[in-house]
């Protein structure tokens, strides 16, 4: 399974490729696709879009995982500025036909770091080690869009061990059933 992690921003969005396979993780690709500070948002949010339906071209994912926006007691400013770039993730994700999951912050953190409340260098450096390569030179918000598809990779597996599980125990009724 191929997943294209996001860590929306509107002027950093951060963006990270991993394919799990018999759950091994493989890093595909990662970065941040960056647009002017100066620019009005509309230009910035359309330079997001493009670059990640670029991403999405390329490396054809199965699904996209898109971190929730994290709101604080400060500025609700950049907290709505989060928002219309994960809507533009949203986008591109159904204009291409990817199946998408959003995550919380806290939800990220905690299914990576087995800690809800780290920072977004240890973070980087649990990726890294789940990755098997050493990420301390990337981005922060590139390795907060990994940490976004190694979550739901994790999620995904459980989802599927789960659903085996149920058809498992439906198949063993039955032939309790059956016998009697």
């Amino acid at each position: 399974m191929r997943v294209l992690g996001v860590d929306p921003g509107t002027i950093h969005m951060g963006y990270g490729v991993v394919d799990e396979t018999d759950g091994e993780l493989t890093l595909v690709d990662y970065g941040v696709l960056n647009a002017p500070s100066g620019d009005p948002i509309e230009r910035r949010l359309w330079r997001m879009f493009e670059g990640l339906q670029e991403l999405v071209r390329g490396h054809r994912p199965d699904s996209m995982a898109v971190e929730e926006p994290f709101v604080v007691r400060g500025p609700r400013r950049s907290a709505l500025a989060v928002g219309e770039a994960r809507a533009v993730a949203l986008l591109v994700a159904a204009g291409q036909r990817v199946a998408v999951a959003q995550y919380t912050p806290t939800k990220v953190r905690s299914t990576v770091a087995d800690y809800g409340a780290c920072d977004k260098e240890q973070i980087r450096e649990m990726v890294g080690l789940l990755l098997n390569r050493s990420l301390n030179h990337i981005a922060l918000d590139a390795s907060d869009a990994l940490a976004v598809a190694i979550c739901h990779l994790r999620h995904a597996a459980l989802d599927r061990l789960i659903g085996e599980q149920d058809v498992e125990a439906v198949g063993a009724k039955r032939r309790r059933n059956d016998r009697a």
